[in-house]
């Protein structure tokens, strides 16, 4: 076997970063990892542009099943099975084969192409289905040939599952209930923006939407972050402190110059997947309230690579969590308030993210703090 990583790790171990050089090693372990995101991101915006010409009720009754598929998307995440081999090459596979698959089925099954029945919303449920049953049915098989292909390990069967499972829990859990109880929060908002009528949901799905090609961004370079502080572990706090302080600063630039243009045409933009005056103002007063709550959310996903490839992983729950019960009453009270309306809404979102990265923040400061008060 190749003792090529293993040579990198130790490489990356015993030298020190330097500010440009940590930078560069950012965006080489994340671009990949984006390009895998990015295929979802994109098969999910022109799913949206689909079925949002079935009309305003339609589009808000996606943003709100999308974001349920996300709460189940995070207990799925918990078992990283190819990941957590070190395999990234086939989770990015067949997450492009099923994206592509959806693409192609959702407008045959909404709009009734040929033969095939003309169900509306509920195509674009049915090509979901099928697309990621197809992408599941070939990673069982890869999974399978793998087990086979390992079956002479000399360790007895049953401590090797014992194992893979104990290291699963340890990592998996504190994540997956980070991202289940991030999108379970998601929920929460969709249900409080639809007190506002239709047009407001369409708006917010419409606009997470288009904006997920940004956030996106963040979670490949926090991944990034997470694999590249694994690696440096043995090179002591100020590896770890310079990685995660590079990577707010590569998520903060990805943030503020994707958040001005969108402040600046967010209404031109809405226009493009809607023609329903009140989807496209609701959406233009979103995307300018998201220039601010961008650079924000940039820190808080920035720091978590590191806590997680630092051994840290259940901080990110604790600031989720900060973050739920900031943001969630406040989204309550200030759109309540007839003077801000829908808009306190979206200005909720900000404190709530600045609330957790002021806790991310802490966090890492004390982190290294202790670390360095016992060298």
């Amino acid at each position: 076997m190749s003792t090529a990583p293993d040579v990198r790790a130790a490489s990356a171990q015993a030298a020190p970063l330097s500010p440009a050089a940590t930078r560069w090693s950012l965006l080489g372990l994340g671009m990949p990892v984006y390009l895998e995101l990015l295929s979802g991101v994109v098969a999910g915006v022109i799913d949206t542009v689909w079925v949002s010409r079935l009309g305003e009720a339609a589009a808000g009754a996606v943003a709100v099943a999308t974001t349920l598929e996300n709460v189940l998307l995070g207990v799925i995440l918990m078992a990283g099975v190819f990941k957590g081999t070190g395999d990234t090459g086939t989770p990015m596979r067949t997450a492009i084969l099923a994206n592509a698959l959806i693409l192609v089925l959702d407008p045959l099954l909404i709009h009734g192409v040929g033969p095939l029945p003309h169900l509306g919303v509920r195509g674009a449920a049915l090509g979901m289905l099928v697309g990621r049953a197809i992408a599941l049915c070939v990673s069982l098989t890869i999974l399978r040939r793998k087990r086979l292909t390992d079956a002479g390990d000399a360790e007895p069967t049953d401590l090797r599952l014992w194992n893979a499972l104990r290291r699963l829990l340890d990592v998996g859990l504190p994540a997956s209930g980070d991202f289940v109880l991030r999108m379970g929060i998601g929920m929460t908002l969709v249900g409080i923006v639809a007190r506002f009528g239709e047009d407001p949901p369409a708006a917010y799905g419409i606009g997470f939407k288009v904006l997920f090609f940004v956030t996106m961004a963040f979670y490949a370079g926090r991944q990034a972050a997470s694999i590249l502080t694994a690696r440096t572990r043995g090179a002591g706090a100020p590896a770890e402190s310079m990685i995660g302080r590079q990577s707010v600063v590569l998520a903060t630039l990805v943030g503020a110059g994707a958040g001005f243009p969108l402040a600046l045409g967010g209404r031109f933009l809405m226009g493009l997947f809607s023609d329903a005056p009140g989807v496209v103002d609701s959406g233009g007063v979103l995307f300018r309230y998201l220039f601010p709550y961008l650079p924000l959310l940039a820190g808080v996903v920035g720091l978590g690579g590191v806590f997680t490839g630092g051994g840290r992983s259940r901080a990110l729950f604790w600031v989720t969590l900060l973050g739920a019960v900031v943001q969630i009453p406040l989204a309550l009270a200030l759109s309540s308030w007839s003077v801000l309306g829908l808009e306190g809404f979206w200005l909720s979102m900000i404190f709530g993210t600045g609330a957790q990265y002021a806790m991310s923040y802490a966090l890492f400061r004390r982190h290294f703090a202790r670390t360095e008060r016992r060298n």
